[in-house]
């Protein structure tokens, strides 16, 4: 199906993603952080993108400016557990295509993927 980015530090919220996105028949590439997981977007160019907002040394925030500059059409869903409606706003008006709360749920994460990666919102 798609390849998918997921940007997080956190090795278990990593694996968690994998799991559900390969069920749901997708291929993964991980980055354990900002830096990092700007280098694999450019050099894997994924059909998306799962981006953590809160990590050391770069924030979502920072490197979602930054993915946006390498691809002004990336298509960049947030993954946090901060659930503020301000932190949603802010995302989206920063050109996030969509927001997955952590603790993830399977059906909701597959559900917000497939409608980003047809063109829509999650």
């Amino acid at each position: 199906m798609s390849k998918i980015l997921t940007i997080d530090d956190s090795a278990l919220s990593r694996r968690m993603i994998r799991t559900i996105l390969e069920d749901g028949g997708h291929t993964v590439v991980e980055a354990g952080n900002g830096l990092s997981g700007i280098e694999r977007f450019s050099i894997e160019k994924p059909d998306l993108t799962l981006l953590d907002l809160t990590m050391p040394e770069m924030t979502g925030f920072d490197v979602l400016d930054k993915l946006l500059k390498v691809d002004p059409e990336a298509k960049v869903v947030v993954v946090s557990a901060d659930i503020q409606q301000s932190s949603r706003e802010m995302v989206k008006t920063g050109g996030a295509k969509g927001f997955i709360n952590k603790p993830f749920v399977a059906d909701d994460v597959l559900q917000t993927v497939g409608q980003v990666l047809k063109g829509g919102q999650g």
